[in-house]
Formats: C-alpha cells, structure tokens, sequence
C-alpha cells in the first residue's frame, strides 16, 4: 500500500511539472524539453536517455495539442513551417555527421552566448513590417508566405522578409538539434521573429507546428532504442497536453510584450543551461 501511494505521489508530481512545461511551451513555442529533462533528470533521478524519450513525447504532445488550436485560429502559417522544416531536417542530419568528429562543450558555450543576445534582442524588438509599406522578399512573395493572423481588431495583415536569412538559420537549428541533443525550438522563433520579421504570435505558433515533426522523427529512434518508457512518458504526455491546451486558450489574449517576456526570460535559462554543458561539462536538457 505505501508504495502505491508513493508511486502514486511520484506520478502525480511528474504530471505536474508536466503541465507547466507544456503550458510555457505552448505560449514560447519552445516546446516543453527545456523544463521536462531537468525536472527529471535533477528532481526525480531518472536516467538522462529516458528523460529525453519522454521529453521528445511531450514536444510531440505540445505540437498536437496546441498547434491543432493555433492552425484552427488561424495563427499558424503552415506554409512557412514546412518550407523551414526542410532546412531544419538537412541540419540534423549533417549535424548527425559531425557529431562524430567534433566537441560540443565549445559550441554549448558559444550557443549560451548567442541565447543570451537573443533573449536581449527579443526585448528590443525592431519596428513591425507595414504590408503597402516595405517590400516582401521575393521568395517570401513567390511561395506565398504571407498571410493574416487573428487580432482583436480583426485580421492582420503581415509579409515576410529575410527567407534566405531564416532558412540558413533553421538549418543551423538542425545542427544544434543533433550536436547538443536539444530541442531547436529557440532557434526557430528567433529566425521568424528576428530574420524574417514575422510576428511574434505567428513565430511561436509556427515554431509549435514544426517541432513536432522534428520530435517525430527523434522519438522513433528512441523507441526503436527502448528509451520511451510507457510508465513515463503518459503522466508527461498527459501533463504537457492539458498544459498546452490551456497555453493554447491563453495565447490570443495576452500581450505580445508579456509573451516576449516569457520567452526571454525562458531563452536565459537555456542559455545557463548550456554554458554549465559548456564550462562543467554536465548534461543538456
């Protein structure tokens, strides 16, 4: 009896932590890894193999949860996601390749660097593109990218500028994903937000669409590896899907000044995060 209660307790507290994860990654597009491999590996002493599995079933979890609602409203723009999404994969795939010649504490640090500017710059935002006004970039125009996204004074209006600029970012974003065994979420909203000056709602919707079909992939080669435990990854999954539903319901009506806060405040952790991997040598989330 006390077992199952403590076994009981064990769960219960995953799930949790489980829901605050998917509810920051649905509001930051980040997906919940950076919150759900430390809490397990850190607070419940699970192997680090085993956190990742879970982990990679909760980014899937977030993706379907919340960008199901974001494509319904009409903040997604899938266009954008999928063309990205091929530069992405090509990047995890030559970071595959490279992860056999080349150290990754050094490049931990040099990422933690890159997060921390990109956190400052995400709080110093450069003035919204003005559709009429500037000029789309003319593979953005070619491929359509441009869309509308919902406000409450009716639907926006935005173009897109710097493709070239946003996909060698993705594509960067791949190799990281492989090198450093994290999810590259940070990296995506960076390059839609920053390179190609999407919207910021449009940026971390998108960047929800696409990780899950990067986590897909991962996450079949962790199961094939016997890494995805059913025992946790369902309080996780279940935990990151009520917690993204409801970052889901939350997101339209919050503040783009509030969401970048999050989301810096969230890059700083990453950034810490990988500077320790970096200078100590201790485990990536």
């Amino acid at each position: 009896m006390l077992l199952f209660l403590v076994m009981l307790t064990f769960t219960l507290l995953i799930a949790l932590g489980s829901l605050l994860a998917g509810f920051i990654g649905a509001l930051t597009g980040l997906g919940g890894g950076i919150v759900i491999v430390p809490m397990l590996t850190i607070l419940f002493h699970v192997n680090i193999r085993y956190a990742i599995g879970a982990s990679l079933v909760s980014v899937i979890a977030t993706s379907s949860g919340a960008a199901s609602a974001y494509v319904k409203e009409g903040y997604t723009n899938m266009r954008i996601g999928m063309f990205l999404e091929i530069a992405t994969t090509v990047g995890a795939l030559v970071g595959a390749f490279l992860a056999m010649y080349i150290g990754t504490n050094v490049i931990a640090i040099l990422f933690g660097i890159v997060l921390l500017y990109s956190s400052w710059q995400t709080m110093n935002p450069r003035p919204a593109l003005q559709p009429g006004v500037d000029k789309p970039n003319r593979i953005a125009e070619m491929l359509r990218m441009g869309s509308t996204y919902p406000t409450p004074d009716g639907p926006q209006a935005y173009i897109v500028q710097g493709v070239p600029q946003g996909f060698s970012m993705m594509f960067g974003a791949g190799v990281l994903s492989a090198l450093l065994g994290i999810g590259s979420g940070a990296v995506k909203v960076i390059a839609m937000d920053q390179a190609m000056r999407i919207p910021f709602k449009v940026s971390t919707t998108t960047s929800n669409f696409m990780i899950g079909v990067t986590a897909a992939a991962s996450a079949g080669v962790y199961l094939h590896r016997g890494y995805i435990d059913p025992a946790l990854a369902m309080p996780v999954m279940l935990g990151v899907l009520i917690g993204s539903l409801t970052g889901a319901r939350i997101l339209p009506h919050t503040k783009t000044k509030k969401l970048r806060m999050i989301f810096a405040v969230v890059l700083v952790v990453l950034a810490v995060e990988m500077l320790y991997h970096g200078v100590f040598g201790g485990q990536i989330g």
